[in-house]
């Protein structure tokens, strides 16, 4: 399997669990598709497992028809998230 679609999955794992620990916290989330998601769903993380489950599929997709720069590019925007979303915890955990 290729490095890029490895570590899209990885990067998916990690958004969904700093996405779990805002909710935990009283978080809301930002994204208007994931929160829809997350209402429709009979439960929050069935939801955000579906949104997941079908971003894993598009990264899947990406790989299999050849566009490793989109999936590179889209690699680098879910890190960014993702190190936002661990810098966003560190600072409330400080002010508390």
């Amino acid at each position: 399997m290729n490095q890029l679609l490895l570590q899209y999955s990885y990067l998916q794992v990690l958004d969904f669990l700093t996405t779990v620990a805002f909710l935990v916290y009283g978080v809301q989330e930002a994204n208007p598709i994931v929160r829809l998601a997350m209402a429709v769903f009979p439960s929050v993380v069935l939801g955000l497992v579906a949104v997941k489950a079908a971003g894993l599929l598009l990264g899947l997709y990406c790989w299999r028809v050849g566009k490793q720069r989109l999936l590179a590019r889209i690699n680098v925007l879910f890190a960014l998230v993702i190190a936002w979303n661990l810098l966003a915890m560190i600072v409330a955990s400080v002010k508390t």
